[in-house]
């Protein structure tokens, strides 16, 4: 058994072996190690562990010592190297967007004895940065070291949260990159939307490959997707596939769906030609009978693991979207009466004015209206003369007079508008103040005058 201490780089997420020593390492403490660049300064990702020999003999390079654990000097050195990698990163974006377009700046690394910086950049084609080497040389006093990385690597460098909301897996969990295809996606039963199935750094998510054997071995075991399997109530086809569970769900009616874990299946011959199973006993009537609702309440939602002693309720007001308060809220205010509009008092003082503004106002109203009216009879007009042409198959004849002003349609809106002028001219008030305005009324003809008209003032 050999001693072993992870430590964890400061600019490398991947957690690497070093040899320890006689030194007493602890989690999360700062030490300072030898690498093929240098010294470099790094974080005890755990204590030491034991490790056997033959997986230290497997390793492709042999282990590097750890020099000392750090002191407030390393510390000093550290924050200064940090401080000249940010005010590096403006003068390599600068100059790289002059030199070469292509070329994506990601990080500038200076190591932990400072002489030398790691210009990292993200290309899809091979780039030609001599030039940008002698530029960034001649403007930092630092020797130059560029790498082109891959997006999946400047994923890691840069960091950020993925569509499960928790940091990227390529950054948490380190480790190296291993090939996913999207034949994983399909076996999973995942959407084939790239926009979904893509994680920041554009290629496929590296969580597929996770849980990939564990449904690829599944389905090699349970019957196929619309499979028949045979129960004592007859055939039913297999409608869906539940893998996390386990379990294999039977279409049994239009609206009945019965779930049948696959270790309740009956067990396959030997001499079968598949090794799935394609018939389940006098067990079908356990699940069959069974609530689906209280079975999965009972497997998912009562479970108290997820529950810690820092949960509390929510506060009022805090939980929205609920349709069922919204629903109730509608009721309320259907079953409420309709408010009436309270009419305003016009009697009182200036009563006089107030009914001739609402005569004035019943005018224009009847105005109004009849213009509209005659309007739609001269449409109906000339829509039926319309008919009447398209019925008898003759043109209209010379001596047929043309629609006047007031039949046409066109002419509706600017007669309809004069009339409203008119009208508005005519209920207009001689005064204000209709109690003291002297009114000219015309008596028509009638039989005690004699069919005279008479005016009075």
């Amino acid at each position: 058994m050999r001693r072993i201490a992870p430590i964890r780089l400061e600019y490398d997420p991947k957690t690497l072996w070093f040899d320890p020593g006689e030194l007493e390492i602890a989690k999360d403490q700062a030490v300072v190690v030898n690498t093929a660049r240098g010294n470099e300064f790094g974080v005890a990702a755990s204590g030491i562990v034991e490790v056997e020999d033959e997986r230290v003999e497997a390793l492709k390079t042999p282990l590097q010592p750890v020099l000392r654990v750090a002191t407030e000097e390393d510390f000093a050195q550290r924050d200064e190297m940090r401080r000249l990698s940010a005010e590096a990163l403006p003068v390599f974006r600068e100059l790289a967007a002059e030199t070469n377009e292509n070329m994506r700046p990601v990080m500038v690394e200076y190591l932990f004895d400072g002489t030398k910086a790691v210009f990292l950049f993200e290309s899809e084609e091979r780039a030609d940065f001599r030039d940008l080497v002698r530029k960034l040389t001649n403007r930092l006093h630092v020797r130059v070291d560029m790498r082109q990385i891959g997006v999946r690597d400047e994923a890691r460098i840069v960091g950020g949260l993925g569509h499960c909301g928790q940091e990227l897996c390529c950054r948490r969990l380190g480790g190296e990159f291993n090939p996913v295809s999207i034949r994983m996606a399909k076996a999973q039963d995942l959407s084939l939307n790239p926009a979904q199935i893509s994680g920041v750094c554009g290629r496929l998510m590296c969580c597929l490959r996770y849980e990939y054997d564990t449904y690829k071995d599944f389905k090699a075991r349970a019957p196929k997707q619309n499979a028949t399997i045979h129960t004592p109530e007859g055939d039913f086809k297999v409608c869906e596939l539940d893998t996390p569970h386990e379990e294999v769900v039977l279409r049994v009616d239009k609206n009945k769906k019965v779930r049948i874990p696959l270790a309740a299946f009956d067990p396959v011959p030997e001499d079968a030609e598949s090794p799935r199973p394609k018939s389940i006993g006098e067990a079908y009537y356990e699940y069959a009978n069974a609530n689906d609702f209280s079975a999965k309440l009972a497997s998912t939602m009562a479970s108290t693991e997820r529950f810690t002693r820092q949960d509390k309720l929510a506060e009022q007001g805090m939980v929205r979207h609920n349709p069922v308060r919204q629903k109730e809220e509608k009721q309320e205010t259907a079953e409420q009466p309709p408010a009436h509009r309270k009419r305003r008092s016009r009697g009182g003082r200036g009563s006089g004015q107030g009914h001739a503004q609402e005569a004035h106002e019943n005018a224009r109203s009847r105005a109004r209206h009849a213009a509209e009216e005659q309007g739609k009879a001269a449409e109906q007009a000339s829509e039926a003369r319309r008919r009447r042409r398209r019925r008898s198959g003759s043109k209209p004849a010379a001596d047929t007079p043309a629609p006047t002003r007031a039949q046409s349609p066109k002419a509706a809106p600017a007669q309809q508008a004069r009339k409203r002028k008119q009208a508005d001219a005519a209920a207009k008030p001689a005064a204000k103040d209709g109690a003291s305005t002297a009114h000219r009324r015309t008596r028509r003809r009638s039989h005690r005058t004699g069919g005279a008209s008479t005016d009075e003032q």
